[in-house]
């Protein structure tokens, strides 16, 4: 028999599909002739893929079925190792969302960071929503900078969920936000990602790390790209904590298109096209003047065209 099912879990040259929205697991694997067809990133096979597969009967461990062919994606989330090793890896395919876990502190939040994942958001058409976690801390101690950080990204055009997962507040509003979509949930190691998993659905009973406070690092606790149905409705899908994050396939003059405050003021620039960097009559730069658009944004943009080099 055939049918299409959704990979929801990737153990390496084994899968786990299922036929969504239906919860009912089974194995497969994948057939020589797409795996080197589709040998452009490491893994040719993501979580959330849509794919063909064949069976005969019950598929088992012993007897798993096999995917046949993978289906176009509507969209997907890719990233480049920051390391010599210069490889992609497609993070996960057909997302309704991507919610990105930040905190200020513990670890401090690094914005280059967060803005190369909601450009990356932007390239492949995945829509962003930004969990501030910990805000019980953040309000008592660093009201300032919490209100810096909504200004700058409520300001780009993100919707921001301000969560705790140890007074609960926000939960509510993150379950209902996640309701009936499929999410992709990643972040910086050590923002509390797993904690807002198990806040969402205790039954997933997700690893939660200690954070290393010698280094104000994440420990990844996290080792499988892997989906889950949630309880509330809906899936998501967790991915290990990150440390670096290397755009793909983006040239240097495209970078500011997928700055969405950028994009709605770039038509006024006196030149075309034009770098934001020293034109004159940059409508970008006057809109960063005019503290329409944030310097810290602005200065990530910056980094991305400086750095390009060591992040491709």
């Amino acid at each position: 028999m055939e049918g299409i099912a959704t990979v929801v879990k990737n153990a390496g040259s084994h899968y786990l599909l299922s036929e969504l929205p239906s919860w009912e697991l089974f194995p497969a694997v994948l057939r020589g002739k797409v795996r080197l067809e589709r040998s452009g990133a490491t893994n040719p096979v993501a979580v959330g893929d849509r794919v063909r597969y064949e069976r005969d009967g019950a598929a088992t461990e012993e007897h798993p079925a096999v995917i046949k062919e993978i289906l176009p994606r509507e969209n997907y989330l890719i990233r480049r190792s920051t390391n010599l090793s210069r490889q992609s890896h497609v993070i996960a395919a057909n997302l309704d969302q991507a919610v990105i876990v930040a905190s200020l502190l513990f670890p401090e939040i690094k914005l280059p960071f967060l803005d190369r994942i909601l450009v990356t958001c932007e390239v492949y058409k995945v829509p962003a929503v930004i969990v501030l976690n910990k805000v019980d801390l953040y309000r008592e101690e660093l009201p300032e900078m919490l209100a810096a950080f909504l200004r700058i990204y409520e300001g780009a055009g993100y919707p921001v969920i301000e969560t705790s997962a140890v007074t609960g507040e926000g939960i509510g509003a993150l379950r209902e936000h996640c309701r009936g979509r499929i999410n992709l949930f990643s972040g910086e190691s050590g923002v509390g990602k797993s904690s807002l998993v198990n806040a969402l659905d205790p039954s997933l009973d997700a690893k939660v790390g200690k954070i290393s406070e010698a280094h104000l690092q994440g420990k990844h606790t996290t080792s499988l790209y892997e989906m889950y149905r949630l309880g509330g409705g809906g899936f998501l899908i967790d991915t290990p904590g990150l440390r670096g994050f290397g755009l793909v396939d983006l040239e240097k003059e495209e970078i500011s298109k997928y700055f969405p405050e950028m994009l709605r003021v770039m038509d006024h620039c006196r030149f075309v096209p034009c770098t934001h960097t020293h034109e004159p009559g940059c409508a970008v730069k006057a809109a960063v003047d005019a503290g329409q658009i944030s310097a810290e944004r602005y200065n990530s943009y910056l980094g991305m065209l400086e750095q390009d080099s060591k992040f491709r």
